[in-house]
């Protein structure tokens, strides 16, 4: 068979096309990471803060918010608890955060480390691993699920 610069020129236009393909989605992900990295940021943010509107508006309506005690919390306690100080943090502290996107879902993991306390001037020291299921709705992230576990 003889090749033809046609010939050199078409595989040369598919590979490109393709190598083009291969990468679109990686950054589409990337970007999404970063996004998902974001929330992860704000929502500790907004911990911290006692900031009821900012944790309203990234957590979902369906939130399951499991504590490594054993205790699970819905959005309207979750939110509740910390906006009215019921739990007051001091400090949150998040390392070895890896983010997995796959779709409209991230999961995350990371090891967190707090110190947190009722008001009356106690504080307890956390060392926990944590696993987040987060949703993309619209263009933006909201934490679906979150389950602590001792470490």
């Amino acid at each position: 068979m003889t090749i033809s610069r046609r010939h050199i020129t078409t595989a040369a236009l598919l590979a490109s096309g393709a190598s083009a393909l291969a990468h679109t989605p990686a950054l589409a992900q990337s970007a999404d990471a970063t996004a998902v990295a974001d929330a992860v940021a704000n929502l500790t943010k907004a911990m911290l803060g006692a900031d009821k509107a900012k944790l309203d508006s990234l957590v979902a309506g369906e939130l399951s918010y499991g504590h490594s005690g054993g205790v699970v919390q819905d959005k309207a306690d979750f939110v509740g608890v910390i906006a009215s100080k019921k739990t007051i943090y001091k400090s949150i502290e998040l390392s070895k955060q890896t983010v997995a996107v796959v779709v409209n879902n991230a999961i995350v993991r990371h090891a967190w480390e707090s110190e947190s306390g009722t008001g009356d001037g106690k504080w307890n020291v956390s060392k926990i691993g944590i696993l987040q299921v987060w949703l993309k709705q619209g263009s933006d992230w909201k934490l679906l699920a979150r389950q602590a576990y001792k470490v």
